[in-house]
């Protein structure tokens, strides 16, 4: 018998030191990590990309699972929040009791958890009016776009 949401969304959080855990059966064969951004954004994003992995919300943040390294060399948004190995807690120092657990949103048709990378990138700085930007040869990218 499935656990209660609520149950489900709490261990996930706390067995997992934070990290978002993928739904059985979809494999991260590329590891993954998570992109953040104001739900106003998500909920926008969401209804203009053709294809959508695995997304989590909490009050305040949609996560989108990304694969592990999608940070390396593009200028994310500074609105944006880039988890490395999909924790979430390692940005804030920790989570906030204000806002509810982050839980599974959408479920991807197929049997990959990623939404691609580079269309969720162009269309958060096409909704945020961003002009995207790379920067070839640095790994750790940097802390906003231009």
């Amino acid at each position: 018998m499935p656990d209660a949401p609520a149950l489900g969304a709490a261990r996930l959080w706390r067995g997992h030191r934070g990290r978002l855990r993928l739904p059985d059966g979809l494999p991260a064969r590329l590891g993954y990590d998570a992109v953040g951004m104001p739900t106003d954004i998500g909920r926008r994003v969401m209804k203009c990309l053709p294809r959508i992995g695995c997304v989590f919300a909490d009050d305040q943040r949609w996560w989108w699972i990304v694969p592990s390294g999608s940070n390396i060399d593009v200028a994310w948004p500074t609105f944006t929040s880039y988890a490395v190995g999909a924790r979430t807690t390692d940005l804030s120092g920790g989570h906030s009791g204000r806002s509810r657990l982050p839980r599974l949103i959408h479920h991807p048709q197929d049997d990959s958890p990623y939404t691609p990378p580079i269309p969720l990138y162009f269309m958060t700085c096409h909704i945020a009016g961003i002009r995207p930007h790379w920067s070839p040869g640095d790994a750790s990218g940097p802390s906003q776009a231009i």
